[in-house]
């Protein structure tokens, strides 16, 4: 989590920097190519790449050089399929958008696809091989070089073709880290292709995976019916209103990440009540963050938008406020269990299936009568319930039942801690406002004030327990004792 929270503040200058660079039509046309380039690395995948979490654990390890030699010939080959229909279909992504300037970017966009899905399973690689460091280090190393290409294709030349190129430049770089990681942790592993290893892997991977390429579908529908519908300015406008959700998704991964591995451990021992333990202990330790974020952002929402994107984006505030209301249900963290239980892969799929055609429908007309709001609206609406249904589903499966409510009783104290922390926060924003104010200086004391107040009420209600403040003060006292020591200055030893 605090590789991808570093990651993400490393690549928060980039939209900051380019909605000031580029025009609010030019901007919405970037956010359309990328929007394409994130879909496929979602579902093009099938998930493939995370069967490493399920088999590297299990198989021997003399297996494990066919295992990741699997993963890079699939994520290969459906890339590089992709990339020739783009190269041979350029007007895709015109008809997609509805935007006839995309079809030059056809063929760079499936290019960035292929380089970029097949260095993906950096992180995952080294996360499964229990290298949790290291893989901090790859993703704030990969995050830091794509930031510095972006930002300087985004000063130097300012258009979004240049920051196609720079998008390049990073693949062929992650591909280069990839290949000398997977060479020093399974040497050879290029000549060990072991066929019976990959039907194990696909009939894992595949149920899960296309589950994963129709939520993917879902969860982005929006953004291209919006996109169809109103045209790259508008698409600007609601972007920044879904500002959100990377932030959140840096934290839910972090953890999803290292719990897939670790819960399916626990299952392979027919160890249930621990599955039900560690995701409660996950659960709390999420709401510590969701919840006050967003109750923060509730607060002071037209401030960040303001600060961080201009007045111009202002009108993004009504979806703003209304895509908040996912981020607390990202608590909800029950992939982790689906993905480990694989005699329900295909419950998803079932779920997803008949919520997808339900989605495009209700976004249709939705978008008809109440615009962007009413998109927005839809797409929260739809993403609550595939939540709801899947954590009903993981409880049946683990055998969770209403009792095991008293294991998630802090959520109730963080709760009250955010909402107690938001009021106070309020009141200092509306007489701040009222003063006159600048947005600035509105948001830095709403920062500093709902830290307090939040931090605060923590302690007051007694969320962290002695067992965490302990390992706080081990993990600084370690720290501490790494830290160089100063130098003894002459004057101090003639003393």
């Amino acid at each position: 989590m605090f590789g991808k929270g570093l990651a993400y503040v490393l690549g928060f200058a980039l939209p900051l920097l380019l909605v000031r660079r580029l025009s609010q039509y030019e901007f919405g046309l970037y956010k359309q190519v990328f929007l394409a380039v994130s879909t496929a690395l979602t579902v093009l995948p099938l998930g493939f790449g995370l069967s490493a979490y399920f088999f590297l654990p299990r198989e021997p390890a003399e297996r494990g050089g066919a295992i990741v030699f699997n993963v890079l010939v699939f994520n290969l080959g459906v890339g590089a399929l992709f990339y020739l229909t783009l190269l041979l279909r350029p007007g895709l992504l015109s008809s997609l958008f509805r935007s006839p300037e995309l079809a030059e970017y056809a063929p760079l966009v499936g290019l960035v696809v292929l380089l970029w899905m097949t260095s993906a399973f950096l992180e995952v690689a080294a996360i499964a091989g229990h290298e949790a460091r290291l893989a901090t280090l790859f993703i704030i190393g990969s995050q830091l070089s794509k930031t510095a290409l972006m930002v300087a294709a985004a000063a130097g030349f300012g258009t979004v073709r240049a920051l196609v190129y720079a998008a390049l430049v990073q693949g062929a770089l992650q591909n280069a880290v990839l290949l000398l990681y997977l060479g020093s942790r399974f040497p050879g592993f290029w000549r060990r292709p072991d066929w019976g290893v990959m039907r194990a892997q696909l009939s894992y991977a595949l149920p899960l995976g296309l589950g994963g390429l129709v939520y993917g579908v879902l969860m982005d529908m929006h953004n291209y019916v919006v996109s169809y519908r109103f045209g790259p300015e508008a698409f600007a406008v609601y972007a920044v209103g879904c500002f959100s959700l990377p932030l959140v998704a840096i934290v839910g991964e972090s953890f999803g990440s290292l719990l897939i591995p670790h819960i399916s451990r626990l299952q392979s021992q027919g160890a249930s009540r621990e599955i039900v333990t560690v995701t409660a202990q996950t659960m709390r330790k999420l709401a510590v963050f969701y919840f006050p974020l967003y109750a923060f952002l509730l607060v002071v929402g037209r401030e960040f938008i303001v600060v961080l994107f201009t007045e111009q984006y202002l009108p993004s505030w009504p979806v703003f406020v209304v895509h908040l209301t996912t981020i607390p249900f990202f608590v909800l963290i029950t992939d982790p269990i689906m993905r480990a239980h694989a005699e329900h892969r295909f419950f998803l799929l079932k779920v997803l299936a008949v919520l997808l055609p339900l989605n495009f429908v209700a976004l249709w007309y939705a978008t008809l009568s109440h615009g962007l709001v009413g998109a927005v609206t839809v797409t929260v609406a739809f993403t609550l319930v595939f939540r709801l249904v899947q954590t009903f589903k993981a409880c049946r499966i683990v055998g969770a039942t209403w009792r095991d409510a008293a294991l998630l009783k802090d959520l109730l104290k963080v709760g009250a801690a955010a909402a107690g922390a938001a009021a106070a926060t309020a009141a200092t924003r509306g007489a701040l406002a009222a003063s006159g104010a600048r947005p600035l200086a509105i948001l830095a004391a709403s920062v500093a004030v709902y830290g307090l107040c939040y931090v605060a009420a923590v302690a007051l209600l007694g969320v962290v327990t002695p067992a965490e403040r302990d390992a706080v003060r081990r993990r600084l006292g370690a720290l501490h004792r790494r830290a160089p020591a100063r130098p003894t200055l002459p004057s101090e030893v003639s003393n």
